[in-house]
């Protein structure tokens, strides 16, 4: 079906979430810190008008990601979601009126340089709707011992870099496993109609997987610095939907020389992430 669709459909998506970050994040500041695990919180974030909106803008975002992953490879839609972080710094600085230093001008377009020659080098191919169970239950059970553990790491630490750092990549993995299964559940919706979405076990997984990871972003924001969440959670969730493309969709990118270009842009993309997150904390606080 060609990349044009799914990546606009996917950058409707970035944009739509980065417009969330900074709304949730303006919102969980504005509630005290916990030191433990309350599901409490998202009743004290219903309260809160910001909040709301944030949500209305993540419903915006995930109808753009399903529609880019009806039409696309996860190997390619995925990693467009490095956008969101340049994209959140943008938006939070019109919010505050506040001008980008040329620092991080640069590292956004070190991201967008980068994610550009990463992704054309890569190539991602294939768009497989099909995955059986049997592939299936290596992935789900790596996902959620990996979210466990990161979770649990972070919990057991006060807040700070190490609590938002954990907490971002275990709201990673849930974003990577969400669209992983949602891709699947779309095919149900396209092949069967309602009745076949509604009859597959990818449908309530994936919504149980998108309200952990909604929950545990919550807590990743208010846990400590953009600076420690926000790679975590950005690199995170474009690495580990590249492997879930590969693993269970069978997606290919190309090798041999061409992994050159894909890791130079990879080295752009890490460089110009933490940059944003460091030199950016600042704004992007401002904004909350």
């Amino acid at each position: 079906m060609g990349v044009v669709l799914p990546v606009l459909f996917a950058l409707l998506a970035a944009v739509s979430n980065a417009l969330a970050t900074v709304l949730q994040r303006r919102a969980a500041l504005t509630v005290p810190q916990d030191r433990g695990f309350r599901p409490g919180l998202v009743l004290d974030l219903l309260r809160r008008p910001v909040w709301l909106a944030g949500i209305l803008a993540v419903i915006v975002a995930g109808a753009g990601q399903a529609a880019a992953l009806a039409t696309g490879p996860l190997a390619l839609v995925q990693p467009l979601f490095v956008l969101e972080l340049p994209l959140a710094l943008l938006i939070a600085s019109l919010l505050t009126r506040r001008r980008l230093p040329g620092s991080l001008w640069l590292a956004v377009a070190g991201v967008v340089t980068g994610l550009g020659v990463a992704l054309a080098a890569a190539s991602p191919t294939g768009n497989r709707t099909h995955v059986a169970l049997d592939r299936w239950l290596p992935a789900l059970i790596a996902c959620a011992a990996a979210v466990l553990l990161l979770t649990a790491a972070g919990l057991r630490r006060p807040p700070g870099r190490a609590r938002a750092g954990c907490l971002g990549a275990a709201t990673a993995v849930c974003y990577a496993l969400t669209a992983a299964l949602m891709k699947t559940s779309l095919h149900l919706l396209d092949v069967g109609g309602i009745t076949g979405f509604l009859t597959g076990w990818q449908t309530y997984a994936f919504a149980a997987s998108g309200i952990c990871a909604l929950l545990l972003l919550e807590h990743a924001m208010q846990g400590g610095p953009l600076v420690a969440s926000q790679p975590a959670l950005t690199l995170g969730d474009a690495t580990v939907s590249l492997l879930l493309g590969v693993l269970l969709y069978e997606e290919h990118l190309r090798s041999g020389w061409w992994l050159v270009p894909q890791l130079l842009g990879v080295a752009l993309i890490v460089t110009g992430v933490f940059a944003l997150a460091r030199n950016g904390r600042s704004g992007h606080t401002a904004a909350g």
